[in-house]
Order: C-alpha cells, then sequence, then structure tokens
C-alpha cells in the first residue's frame, strides 16, 4: 500500500478561453434579440470583469448586487438633481448650455454622496462595485442607451430613471454571466502527490578535511647552526652548533 501523502486540486473540465467565449455568445441574444429593450450590454460586460476582479465566487453577487443598484440609484438623484438645475438656471452658462447645471450638480451630490460612504457600510465596503454602479447609471444616462422601451414622457425629470432601470437590468445580467463564465468550467477536484520535502541548501565552503586540520610541521633546515628533527623526535646538532658545545662541555 501506498505511503505518500495525496494532496487535492481543482483543476477545469473546460478551458477558460473556451467558457469566455460560450458566455460571450449567450449574451448577445439580451443585446440584439429583444427589440426595443435591447440592454446596453457593454454594462453586463464591465459588471462581469467586476466579478472576476472580486474573487469569481458566488458570494461576491451578495456584495455586487446592493452596492452596484445603490450606486446606479445615485447616479440618477445627482441627474435628477441637475435637470431641476437646468429648469433654475435657465440659459445660464458659461461654454456649453446647461455646462453650469452640470457642474453644480455633480459637485454638491458627490460631495453629499461620497460624505456618506463614512457611514454606510454597504458603500464603504464595496467601493468597486458602489463606483461602478454610478459610472454606469451616468453612462447609461449621457448615452440615452435605455429609452427605447418608454414612451416620450412628458417630464424630463423620468429620464434619469429610466436610464436607472437599463443600468440596473444591465449589470444584474453581467453579475449572472460572471457567475456562469465560472460554473460552466465543470472545475473537478483530482489528487495528487504532495510536495516533496526541500532540498537543504550546499554550502558555500566545503569542510576541512583531517589532514589539513594539523598544525603545520616545520620543515628540515640545513646549513651552519641547524637542529635538524630525527625521526624519534630528537634534534641532532650539525657544524658551528656542534663545536660549540663541546667547549661549553
Amino acid at each position: 500500500m501506498s505511503t505518500d501523502a495525496e494532496t487535492v486540486k481543482t483543476r477545469d473540465t473546460i478551458p477558460l478561453w473556451l467558457a469566455v467565449a460560450i458566455t460571450v455568445c449567450v449574451s448577445l441574444p439580451f443585446g440584439i434579440w429583444l427589440g426595443r429593450w435591447n440592454l446596453p450590454i457593454w454594462v453586463s460586460f464591465i459588471v462581469w470583469a467586476e466579478y472576476f476582479a472580486l474573487g469569481a465566487k458566488w458570494q461576491v453577487l451578495l456584495k455586487i448586487a446592493p452596492a452596484y443598484l445603490s450606486g446606479v440609484a445615485v447616479a440618477e438623484a445627482i441627474m435628477t438633481f441637475y435637470v431641476w438645475l437646468t429648469k433654475e438656471l435657465g440659459t445660464t452658462h458659461w461654454v456649453k448650455p446647461n455646462d453650469l447645471a452640470l457642474i453644480i450638480a455633480c459637485f454638491v451630490g458627490f460631495c453629499i454622496f461620497i460624505f456618506l460612504m463614512n457611514y454606510i457600510p454597504i458603500w464603504g465596503k464595496n467601493t468597486l462595485p458602489f463606483f461602478n454602479g454610478v459610472s454606469m447609471g451616468l453612462g447609461v444616462y449621457f448615452t440615452g442607451a435605455f429609452v427605447h422601451p418608454f414612451p416620450a414622457v412628458v417630464s424630463v425629470y423620468a429620464l434619469p430613471w429610466e436610464a436607472a432601470a437599463g443600468a440596473a437590468l444591465a449589470g444584474l445580467l453581467g453579475a449572472a454571466l460572471g457567475w456562469f463564465n465560472v460554473t460552466i468550467l465543470f472545475p473537478r477536484r483530482v489528487a495528487g502527490p504532495a510536495p516533496g520535502l526541500p532540498i537543504p541548501a550546499i554550502p558555500e565552503q566545503r569542510p576541512a578535511m583531517p589532514s589539513e586540520s594539523l598544525p603545520p610541521q616545520p620543515a628540515p633546515a640545513t646549513g651552519d647552526g641547524a637542529t635538524p628533527v630525527t625521526g624519534d623526535g630528537a634534534t641532532t646538532e650539525t657544524g658551528e652548533g656542534a663545536k660549540r658545545s663541546e667547549v661549553q662541555r
């Protein structure tokens, strides 16, 4: 019986590139087959990417949905204020018609709502989907990407909230596309061998050999007065050194 430890890994049945292509094809009918109810699919693609940026797990839908939808509502509240200012300021402008009303509305509106992020956790803790909702709400409003489903309105105050409906529906579709994209990967769990033990590092210097650790032996000297060492460790005197020893004796 094998005693090797095993680890569990996740492997995709369908590669990511193929799953993305399938998901794109699934999304297209919502932008081309619904007639005047066609959704602004570019909003869906942005939220789809946001789903992956936040971790690509179904739990992030619980963060995206409330933060994104409230961001859309914030954008259209600012645009409603803008519409009101265009009525109040009339033809007053700086360079282009209604530019002064738009600048005032955005400055006041964003100051208020960004300050409120400090007190509303769903905004402060989920800034990416919140600001994504704001930007998508403004984008759909200024492009008029979702005015066709509604009849011509008497009041212009309804236009921001028509845009809100389109941005909200397209955003929710994008979140669903993100979930669908990950689901059709059909990830499966496979067992594999546990990683091996780390290889010990090789020392930079090799250890000294026993012979290298001994103290150096003196070399036999030659010439006058030298005292060479004999095999048994005794010393013998030669030359003038031997004569001096005899004189001293």
